[in-house]
């Protein structure tokens, strides 16, 4: 390279230019161009004429494009055939792309908003209230807190069973080191519910029950603007032959008049339903006419799995309950009083338990009208006890140091209280 240099400049060129050269001739004149007839006046007549006569187009050969059918494999370098679509000759619905949205019967120019079973509220509990129209009391009413304080609406040796229901959940019922959350939820459900029962020999109405898993409930209303729809699966219901009655009184109904519901503006109150325009206004309880447990009692949700984020916070959780309960009460509501808006004669009590095998949330709500559309007016009530633990820790595996067992395997910090409100909740009514 040194030699190349050397060359050039004996030859008298300067040093090479660094970077891309992009114009080996002479530099391009940077001036007006010269004043020319063209430049001037433009090109002349005769040929703006040639320029603008048409030419001939030239012929255009088609040419076919190899595929790979024959071979019936792919080939590098050949074309993927394409085939022409398969017809039945009979109508699948399971394989039929259905028709688009815009043709459908059911759908309309206004939209609805959904709350479905994996709807998760942003605002929880406040956004909840405001779609149903609800006054919020913390704690439980007092006709389910005589129930937890009375010793003769308890169970013989109750602690006791409790404790054994607990450890059946978390420690027999599996073979495994730990049970999943999806295995002892359920299981653990099941023996609450059993324990529950045995008081059936003590209040034989208590036998006038059943609970239905898989059902569909459909709620429709208005709330203002909005067109809202509670719809789905849910969680498991308890029913009733017999209602449970009014938990307020006439007095304090007419006292909601004055509760002015909280908002949360800017956010809007329809945040994380679903918006639809193919829906059917329909109000329907799940349950056929005639069926022999018709009323609405208490509504079970398990948060059950395994994954942190697939569950409900708690929040989320108890702004679900309300709204299924809501739903079931209206639902039972429209079928009893019609579709028009009014305030209850008698008002609807549905009540609600969830959990996710160690945290529970109780809630009672009771619908004291049906005039959803203004703030105004008698507002429904609702009673929840939130966040409470029926026992601290499940201790799958001893822990052991140095060879010596400092906790031994076990259930921890039971609190028989829970249990006393879920045990209360299922005789309410009943007692």
């Amino acid at each position: 390279m040194a030699a190349a240099a050397a060359l050039r400049r004996a030859a008298g060129a300067g040093p090479r230019p660094r970077g891309i050269v992009t114009h080996t001739g002479p530099p391009r004149p940077r001036g007006p161009l010269p004043r020319t007839p063209w430049t001037t006046r433009g090109p002349p007549p005769e040929v703006l004429s040639r320029r603008a006569e048409r030419r001939p187009v030239r012929e255009q050969v088609e040419l076919d494009t190899v595929t790979y059918e024959a071979r019936q494999y792919r080939v590098p370098g050949l074309a993927r055939p394409r085939f022409p679509a398969w017809q039945r000759g009979w109508h699948d619905p399971w394989h039929s792309p259905g028709p688009r949205y815009e043709d459908m019967a059911l759908r309309k120019e206004r939209g609805c908003f959904v709350c479905h079973q994996r709807v998760r509220m942003l605002e929880g509990v406040r956004q909840a209230q405001w779609l149903t129209k609800t006054k919020l009391v913390q704690g439980l009413p007092p006709s389910v807190l005589s129930i937890v304080n009375d010793p003769a609406h308890q169970l013989q040796d109750q602690d006791e069973a409790v404790h054994r229901a607990i450890a059946h959940a978390r420690l027999w019922e599996t073979t495994e080191v730990a049970p999943r959350r999806d295995k002892y939820c359920p299981v653990l459900f099941e023996d609450l519910i059993h324990l529950c029962r045995l008081m059936t020999m003590k209040y034989p109405s208590l036998a006038k029950r059943m609970l239905a898993r898989n059902y569909r409930i459909a709620a429709v209303w208005e709330r203002e603007s909005f067109l809202l729809q509670v719809r789905g699966l849910n969680g498991i219901l308890l029913n009733s032959v017999a209602p449970i009655p009014p938990v307020a009184s006439e007095e304090e109904i007419l006292a909601t008049k004055e509760h002015v519901l909280e908002t949360f503006y800017p956010i809007s109150p329809t945040i994380d339903l679903q918006e639809v325009n193919v829906y059917r206004e329909l109000n329907d309880t799940g349950f056929k006419d005639g069926y022999p447990y018709p009323h609405p009692h208490t509504l079970y949700f398990l948060e059950s799995a395994n994954v942190r984020p697939d569950r409900f916070r708690p929040e989320q959780l108890r702004a679900k309950m309300l709204m299924f309960a809501f739903g079931n009460a209206l639902a039972k509501a429209r079928v009893l009083h019609g579709n028009d808006p009014k305030v209850l004669e008698q008002p609807i009590v549905v009540q609600s338990v969830g959990t996710d095998g160690q945290l529970f949330q109780f809630m009672v709500f009771q619908l004291n009208t049906t005039d959803l559309v203004s703030s105004d007016g008698v507002k429904n009530l609702v009673w929840i006890d939130s966040d409470q633990n029926l026992y601290e820790k499940a201790q799958c595996v001893p822990e052991i140091k140095k060879r010596v067992v400092m906790k031994p395997a076990g259930i921890y910090g039971v609190q028989p209280e829970t249990f006393k409100k879920f045990l209360a909740l299922y005789l309410h009514g009943a007692v």
